[in-house]
């Protein structure tokens, strides 16, 4: 009996659309992440990996939508296939089924290769732009999540001894960045 065929999608923000990664193919299930690949702590990631049984195929449109860095790509390819899982490539036209030749390795290994190369390229790129557009005296930075008057308000009721979770909820902002706007003055 023929396993099942499951998709796997990643965009890296909420207003993208993963849709079109894999128009047209059929699938029996789709996982879609909305997450950053730079690493493999992905929920739908984890439940992909988690609902495949030996004999399914996962597919994927390329290999930077499963992962950004080569040591990420073999370990889930490996992991997957030493269950007896297939995995399918769409763009780059590449299968891997645990029982795979010495060239197929070395494809995985270039063509991971690549991705992570890309993603390097892009920071490099987005760390110049930042740069110049300092120089510039255009940057300024991401915008803050609350006004001045909104983190006078935050402060006070946190010495007030109200609930920094409960805060950081009704102000729409992470703990992390409620910690942050309390270290500063």
């Amino acid at each position: 009996m023929a396993g099942q065929r499951v998709g796997y999608t990643r965009v890296s923000s909420f207003d993208q659309n993963p849709e079109r990664q894999l128009e047209g193919i059929v699938l029996d299930r789709v996982f879609t992440d909305k997450a950053s690949g730079k690493d493999v702590q992905r929920p739908q990631l984890a439940a992909l990996l988690t609902f495949v049984r030996a004999g399914d195929s996962i597919v994927v449109h390329s290999m930077d939508r499963l992962a950004r860095n080569l040591d990420d790509l073999r370990q889930i390819v490996q992991q997957v296939t030493r269950r007896g899982v297939h995995i399918e490539f769409v763009k780059e036209q590449l299968t891997f089924t645990g029982e795979d030749s010495p060239m197929a390795t070395l494809l995985l290994s270039v063509m991971g290769a690549f991705a992570e190369f890309e993603r390097a390229l892009i920071r490099e790129r987005q760390r110049e732009g930042i740069a110049v557009a300092k120089q510039r005296g255009v940057y300024q930075g991401r915008k803050k999540a609350l006004s001045a008057n909104a983190i006078t308000e935050l402060k006070a009721r946190v010495a007030a001894g109200e609930a920094k979770t409960s805060l950081a909820d009704e102000f729409g902002i992470s703990r992390e960045t409620l910690y942050q706007y309390l270290r500063t003055s």
